[in-house]
């Protein structure tokens, strides 16, 4: 499969169909020289999906430039696309396919179940098998549940929370992202302009938000021990539960303290309060999820992405006095869960499969490529003297158009001009055989190599050296953010 030409130059062409084209679109191609990139499937793909699908596409992350690009298949640790472009996935499906594409286990396990049934209203062997390797691995989890998406996962969390304590309120970290679940959404997009100031303000993540939903929200400023701890303690007795994520990946992939992570256990085991760790994205940084890595000790703790091999999943584990709200074994429980697909066949072989094959020297090799990544852009920035920094351990990073790397949300908070930068510094990886997500973060694969990682170095180097006026573009960028 050929590679896409370096140093590609976006042009834009007249299109066949205008009468369904989205506005501002055109047929897209990259060229170099005699030599072209074409985008011109996707172009045509992306007309008919604007005719049933609201703005073309079901994925509101899905990147467009100017039309998403649309995959025929992957192979490892890359993607080809319906024009035949081959790139380097960074993305992974937004960190799921911790095994690159058609991984050959997991392949393998699928076709086998569904020669067997795709779903049924019974329980299966491999349900079993899935939840021993997370009771196993994980110290935190004696029970599991699973539902299917991570979202779903943090839901029932959250429920379960409420149904043990019969408390209503929650509590969240500014800028964290936890799914698509009302009270989860609060200030997970929260500006300079509505964020308030040492206490975060509740602010609506979507029109329709109702009033109830965020006065049922605390939320608290990440890495502020005291402040937080203020705020825990005086709303106490109306908390069902806190949830972070020890390594928010919306706010910027920075790590909570340790003094942070001891505070939020005080408090919640002084007021009862259930302590969740959401690890739907991060249970990839260790062998037993970066709760235990972090010597974090919660009561609950959402799984999802990496847990299902690349089908749909997520679960819900912890300890069995929380958990046994779930339990309809002797009558309806305090918190009936079903679900139509919960727990299939199909998704269960697929993430025994893939954790099998995630074993302690996978994670030594999945951490020393993300080591090498952030170190070098580390070296990029300090030999091209430009202020960029990364944040993010294990197999992911990001790195911030800022000198210092981050500790909080709002020291990692993108303003447009540096929101532009990232977005074209995304955009022209594309040219060079890079994917990876518009924010500038990415994640690595176990069938990844060194030189995939030193491609992307290179490529990245190459990407500055291409973009007209990146020294003066990054300083007005700072400027903007200053002020």
């Amino acid at each position: 499969m050929r590679q896409p030409p370096i140093g590609l130059e976006i042009v834009k062409e007249q299109t066949d169909d205008e009468e369904f084209a989205p506005e501002n679109s055109s047929s897209v191609s990259v060229r170099r020289e005699s030599n072209q990139f074409s985008l011109q499937e996707s172009e045509s793909h992306y007309q008919k999906a604007n005719r049933v699908l609201p703005g073309g596409t079901t994925r509101v992350t899905v990147k467009r430039m100017p039309v998403p690009i649309y995959m025929d298949h992957g192979e490892g640790a890359y993607l080809v696309d319906v024009d035949g472009n081959r790139y380097l996935d960074l993305v992974n499906n937004y960190t799921v396919l911790v095994h690159g594409h058609a991984f050959d286990p997991v392949s393998t396990a699928v076709k086998q179940q569904i020669e067997k049934g795709s779903c049924y209203a019974n329980p299966t062997d491999s349900e079993i098998k899935l939840a021993n390797i997370l009771t196993e691995r994980v110290p935190a989890v004696e029970k599991v549940r699973f539902t299917n998406s991570g979202t779903e996962a943090v839901l029932f969390a959250v429920k379960a929370a409420r149904a043990y304590t019969g408390r209503a309120k929650i509590a969240k970290l500014e800028g964290a992202y936890h799914g698509a679940y009302d009270w989860v959404e609060v200030s997970e997009n929260s500006t300079p302009d509505n964020w308030g100031d040492k206490e975060p303000l509740s602010t609506p993540f979507c029109a329709g938000v109702p009033e109830s939903v965020l006065s049922e929200t605390i939320v608290l400023p990440m890495n502020d021990v005291e402040t937080s701890r203020e705020l825990l303690l005086r709303n106490s007795e109306d908390l069902a539960c806190i949830i972070v994520d020890v390594m928010p990946s919306r706010a910027g992939l920075i790590q909570l303290s340790q003094d942070y992570l001891i505070m939020l256990r005080e408090v919640a085991t002084e007021k009862n309060i259930v302590l969740i760790s959401d690890e739907v994205l991060n249970f990839r940084y260790a062998y037993d999820g970066i709760s235990a890595a972090f010597s974090f000790e919660p009561d609950l703790i959402t799984f999802g992405k990496v847990i299902g091999g690349g089908l749909p999943i997520g679960a819900v584990g912890g300890v069995t006095d929380i958990m046994s709200v779930f339990d309809s074994s002797k009558g309806r429980p305090k918190l009936p869960h079903g679900g139509t697909f919960a727990a299939n066949p199909i998704s269960m072989v697929a993430g025994v499969a893939c954790m099998e094959y995630l074993t302690e020297e996978s994670f030594l090799h999945l951490n020393a490529l993300g080591d090498r990544a952030r170190s070098g852009i580390e070296e990029l920035a300090k030999r091209r003297k430009l202020p960029i920094s990364v944040t993010g351990v294990g197999s992911m990073f990001r790195f911030h158009l800022v000198e210092n790397a981050p500790t909080s949300n709002r020291a990692a908070f993108v303003p447009p001009k540096a929101d532009s930068i990232h977005k074209e510094i995304s955009e022209r990886l594309l040219a060079h055989g890079v994917m990876i997500p518009s924010d500038t973060s990415a994640c690595c694969s176990t069938v990844m190599t060194f030189a995939d990682i030193d491609h992307l170095l290179t490529s990245l180097e190459a990407v500055i050296d291409e973009m007209p006026d990146f020294a003066t573009r990054l300083k007005a960028s700072q400027i903007e953010r200053e002020s």
